[in-house]
């Protein structure tokens, strides 16, 4: 399976003839409106017609993506144990795993090329949180609670010091990371893109599932080295301490959300395995793409 997914390109497909960059930053910009709290307008009929024309412009990109990524699921299990099998090995398997990117942020990267680097993370950053809160709505009883202890954990049970938003605003503070749209690159942007745009959509639901449930499955490595690199050029333990956190969170995260969530939905419905298979790989093949881009523009070999 490491062939099969090693021979695949992380291409992104910009529907209508935008360039990506163009695309990205136009749902980008879509994004973040639709998702802000707002108060109630005179021109709300323009913004639904506004709306419609990029809604389309994401739904193409979805789809071209979902096409894209066919090949990869030729094989995927149709038993359960089989298909639990399949998404745990992603964590080994899956595109972008054990990129060298990371062992050299760890080992050898300077101070601002570590500061790119968490800038264009953050620019990619959709928000977990709201992420899981959009995807648990009207989830089957088991998989909805799961994703409400996720996501109280992810709000700090409760307490404002413990939420894990704001522990990598305090990244961005300590390190003085300006991260914007214009900044950031295209690849970036379209990984919160993509989550957004399946956790905010209802028939990409179960696509969301898979890529946030792949997130908690294959990040607490990275999130380890981010966090030894940061220490070797002298970061705090209070800056460090969204990394730390997540190294050794996730790991239970991942078991819970597999065990709670994935497994029952798929034993309940064996069609879901591949609205959730595709989701986790859409999420692993974009992160597969920042990484590339992130080494070519650092020099990494």
């Amino acid at each position: 399976m490491r062939e099969q997914f090693a021979s695949w390109t992380a291409h992104q497909v910009a529907p209508r003839a935008l360039s990506p960059r163009e695309l990205h930053l136009r749902l980008a910009a879509f994004n973040a409106r639709r998702l802000r709290p707002a108060l109630p307008g005179s021109d709300w009929r323009q913004e639904l017609r506004a709306d419609l024309q990029i809604s389309e412009l994401e739904g193409d990109y979805i789809e071209s993506s979902r096409l894209s990524i066919a090949p990869l699921l030729t094989e995927l299990p149709t038993d359960v144990d089989g298909f639990m099998q399949w998404f745990e090995g992603l964590r080994e398997t899956g595109p972008g795993q054990h990129d060298a990117l990371f062992p050299w942020l760890a080992e050898q990267a300077t101070m601002p090329q570590m500061r790119w680097f968490l800038t264009q993370e953050i620019g990619g950053e959709a928000g977990f949180d709201d992420l899981v809160a959009l995807t648990q709505v009207r989830l089957p009883t088991q998989a909805k609670l799961e994703l409400a202890r996720n996501y109280w954990d992810e709000m700090g049970r409760g307490r404002e010091d413990g939420m894990h938003g704001p522990m990598l605003d305090q990244v961005a503070q300590q390190l003085d990371l300006q991260a914007r749209p214009e900044t950031t690159v295209w690849e970036s942007l379209a990984l919160a893109n993509l989550m957004a745009a399946i956790a905010a959509t209802r028939r990409y639901a179960y696509l969301s599932v898979g890529a946030l449930g792949v997130v908690e499955l294959t990040a607490p490595g990275r999130v380890a080295l981010v966090n030894e690199g940061l220490r070797r050029l002298g970061v705090s333990a209070e800056g460090r301490r969204y990394f730390q956190l997540h190294a050794g969170l996730d790991v239970r995260h991942s078991e819970a959300w597999n065990r709670e969530a994935i497994r029952p939905l798929v034993s309940a419905d064996p069609a879901l395995m591949r609205p959730i298979a595709e989701g986790a790989l859409l999420r692993l093949r974009c992160g597969a793409a920042c990484f590339e881009r992130y080494r070519r523009e650092l020099g990494v070999d």
